[in-house]
């Protein structure tokens, strides 16, 4: 096993590990009150247990694990209200990022979410859910890029963790990808025509109709 001696390696380690786990506990590998073994995540990500445990805590002060009395440490995960939540935050922030973006974005920018949005299409096309879902997260992240914030940048990148499975589970409702489709080209537009107000207009209504379109799927698996 590697050792790690310096401050940034060790904080490198930390973070990696910490990302993993949440990526997993985001992503459905652990299931709520599912027990995480320290020793059997280290074996598996190839550390020793103190960056695993270190994780742990940073996990379970976001809330997504909890630790009881027994000293096991169980999976909370992410619950509906968690997930209103993050969507109406989101929807105000990234409202937000349009408008930024729209004053601060450059032509090669404009080009990239351009490459972006025809590739969507294409895939759009051939109901390809896995691909479609990567691209829409990064046209996001190009708007995100584009406001010049990093504050506000990070925030926003911080997010995608929290609705990667959302968003696929959005997108596989029947006629969503279709839908989906417009409202980025809708966005694309008006980003092009350099219109704050349309910007954060359209990009506020994709939001708000991915999270309609997750609440209404998941009601209706109930």
């Amino acid at each position: 096993m590697k050792e790690y001696n310096s401050f940034d390696d060790q904080y490198s380690l930390r973070a990696r590990v910490y990302n993993a786990l949440r990526e997993d506990i985001l992503n459905g590998k652990y299931n709520a009150g599912e027990n995480l073994i320290e020793l059997r995540i280290a074996e598996e990500l190839n550390v020793s247990r103190t960056p695993v445990r270190e994780a742990i805590r940073q996990l379970e002060l976001e809330g997504l694990v909890e630790s009881i009395p027994n000293k096991r440490v169980t999976v909370k995960g992410i619950s509906v209200k968690d997930m209103e939540d993050i969507y109406r935050i989101r929807k105000v922030l990234e409202g937000l990022s349009a408008k930024w973006a729209v004053e601060q974005i450059t032509n090669d920018e404009i080009n990239e979410l351009q490459e972006i949005y025809e590739l969507m299409e294409f895939y759009t096309q051939k109901s390809d859910i896995n691909q479609i879902a990567k691209l829409n997260t990064r046209f996001h992240e190009i708007i995100f890029s584009a406001t010049k914030s990093s504050i506000l940048r990070h925030i926003l990148k911080d997010f995608q963790f929290y609705i990667k499975w959302a968003r696929h589970e959005s997108l596989s409702s029947p006629g969503r990808m279709e839908e989906a489709l417009k409202e980025h080209l809708n966005i694309l537009q008006a980003i092009k025509n350099r219109s704050c107000e349309d910007a954060e207009k359209y990009l506020t209504i994709h939001v708000e109709n991915s999270s309609k379109n997750l609440f209404n799927k998941t009601q209706g698996q109930k």
